[in-house]
């Protein structure tokens, strides 16, 4: 497997969060409730697997490789994808503070959190789709197959690092557990 095949598979499991995101908003807008462990679980994959996990490896390994190679961090793809890393976060930010407001039991805490995630899964979504069908490909006329070998490696490592042992796997188990609540 390639560094941008792992990237891609990284996608996949990103892309069922986002369905079931989408199905709490319609939990929540529709007046019912959903359980806390679940909206904490979401903003924690979020957090933890698709920014500092996911991204972090586009941010600290690939787009530098990319650099090296020639393809302009200002002027092209890469600098596209950092500034929706950026408001992606700031959309989780709203979330957890929807999050927050609706343990709380706060006025419109539900709107605040579907809010924002609304935006995310919407941004999200076609920044999956860039990377996917334009920048991936690009990083793979461009990288050896050295150069991909010494990613994935160094993925691993950061897996390890920034996230734990175990944790992905915490992760997968998450999706499995809440795709069976909400997409069944």
């Amino acid at each position: 497997m390639t560094a941008t095949e792992d990237l891609r598979a990284e996608h996949e499991g990103i892309r069922v969060m986002l369905r079931i995101l989408a199905k709490v908003c319609e939990t929540l807008e529709s007046g019912k409730k959903v359980d806390q462990n679940h909206l904490e679980g979401i903003i924690e994959f979020l957090t933890v697997f698709a920014d500092k996990c996911h991204h972090g490896k586009e941010e600290e390994m690939l787009f530098p490789e990319l650099e090296k190679s020639g393809i302009s961090k200002d002027r092209g793809p890469i600098g596209v994808m950092l500034s929706e890393h950026d408001e992606g976060r700031g959309f989780v930010r709203g979330m957890k503070e929807g999050v927050g407001k609706i343990k709380a039991g706060g006025p419109f805490a539900a709107t605040q959190f579907t809010g924002s995630a609304r935006k995310y899964i919407d941004l999200l979504s076609r920044h999956i789709d860039k990377e996917n069908d334009v920048l991936f490909p690009m990083a793979d006329e461009v990288l050896s197959k050295e150069t991909q070998d010494r990613l994935r490696e160094n993925f691993e490592t950061l897996e390890r690092v920034k996230i734990g042992a175990g944790k992905h796997e915490e992760f997968h188990a998450l999706i499995h557990q809440l795709k069976g609540v909400y997409l069944s």
